[in-house]
């Protein structure tokens, strides 16, 4: 089939070679020890992901700081977790030698649980509780943690890193217009962008590797006004060239790759996940990436998002026929009309970590595909290991658990 020959075509990305064009979304499983460090269920699932062949497979939201973060059990990037970071990939890459592995760095700011972390804020959003105020000296320091990190992750054998500037994490947060806080990382758009402009510095002169990959998954748009994408610091408006400036400097400052993402987990999670309900959400995600696609180099990778709707020979979409609207149909006349080099896969990844190995073996049948139902999300929001609820025992056991603790979840974000 068509789409077969593009999904399974190879690409460059900064000095590596991935196999085909499926990458494996960062997704929290909130599955490490009380230091931060892979358990047997990480293990689990990252090898089904090189078993299944995800070209470049995304390392959720390894914190940076123990002191603030999101997950209670997040996996964690300093100096004590470099031993089991290094067996880790080490094992992954006797799975699948040919698998890319980069890890997506993030500080988790507003967001952060105050029942196990500190929650600390650039300026207070409302519905998110406030927190500590960040002064200009901590955000230095938290600086200094990516950097560290960074040099951690190429220590251990990773073959790049993921800054996460998406979904209403401290990257969003100061970028943001909201954030018009009267300090050296807030205000004008200059302002805001050094945070990222610097980290992106102090962490190439961290590793020192030109074969090192650093890239970024940004929301291009969080759909709440001042969010990321619109015209001021309360405005509804949609306004992304601030976005498109960011991939640009970045770019200049050596970003190899970009993951298009919108939304974020406080407000606007239904642009961030394809919600069962609003499959169509799925095609703005196809413009944004085509914006990107449009002010880079032609050798920089855009990575596109929300391709879970589109399943297999069924899915919720009316107006188009099923063979075009598919997940391979709909990623490959992506890639070929130009708007994007690759495709994300986020929770189809839990529902079927072999999708690309099936696809390229002609199994296209046995593929297991995500049904939309949230309930992972809901792992997720209750503190608990994370995967497909549907399609794994071990998931359905601890969504079982979880219900009869806690009852249905009333309100679905994070």
């Amino acid at each position: 089939m068509d789409y077969k020959k593009t999904l399974l075509a190879p690409i460059k990305i900064g000095a590596h070679t991935c196999q085909n064009r499926f990458f494996a979304q960062p997704m929290e499983c909130v599955d490490s020890d009380t230091e931060g460090n892979p358990t047997d269920k990480t293990y689990m699932r990252y090898e089904n992901l090189y078993k299944g062949e995800f070209s470049l497979v995304d390392l959720e939201a390894i914190t940076v700081s123990n002191e603030s973060r999101a997950r209670k059990t997040q996996l964690e990037i300093m100096p004590r977790n470099e031993k089991a970071l290094t067996a880790f990939i080490k094992r992954l890459k006797e799975v699948n030698p040919k698998t890319i592995l980069v890890l997506q760095l993030t500080h988790s700011g507003e967001i952060s649980d105050s029942d196990f972390s500190r929650k600390v804020t650039v300026k207070p959003l409302y519905g998110m509780g406030g927190g500590d105020l960040l002064t200009e000296e901590e955000v230095d320091k938290i600086i200094d943690q990516f950097a560290l990190s960074s040099k951690i992750a190429a220590n251990a054998g990773a073959d790049g890193i993921d800054l996460k500037f998406c979904h209403g994490y401290l990257g969003s947060q100061i970028l943001r217009p909201y954030n018009d806080r009267k300090w050296k990382y807030g205000g004008s758009w200059e302002n805001r962008s050094r945070f990222a402009y610097d980290l992106m510095e102090r962490i190439q002169k961290s590793v020192n590797d030109r074969n090192f990959l650093i890239g970024s998954k940004l929301s291009v748009w969080e759909g709440f006004p001042g969010g990321t994408g619109s015209a001021g610091p309360d405005s509804p408006l949609m306004d992304i060239s601030e976005s498109l400036d960011l991939v640009k400097g970045l770019e200049e400052r050596g970003a190899s790759y970009f993951v298009e993402s919108l939304g974020n987990v406080h407000c606007s999670m239904a642009y961030m996940e394809a919600i069962g309900d609003e499959p169509y959400l799925s095609y703005l995600h196809f413009y944004f990436a085509n914006e990107i696609k449009k002010v880079v180099k032609p050798e920089t990778v855009v990575i596109g998002s929300h391709f879970s709707s589109f399943r297999g020979k069924q899915n919720k979409l009316l107006s188009i026929e099923p063979e075009k609207s598919s997940t391979f149909a709909m990623g490959a006349r992506c890639i070929d009309d130009g708007m994007m080099d690759m495709i994300g896969l986020g929770r189809q990844s839990f529902a079927d970590p072999l999708t690309p190995l099936k696809l390229r073996e002609g199994r296209e049948d046995d593929i297991k595909y995500c049904t939309q139902c949230m309930n992972c999300e809901e792992l997720m929001i209750r503190q608990m290991p994370v995967g497909c609820v549907l399609f794994n025992k071990i998931y359905t056991d601890l969504f079982q658990e979880a219900r009869r603790k806690f009852g249905k979840l009333e309100e679905l974000h994070s």
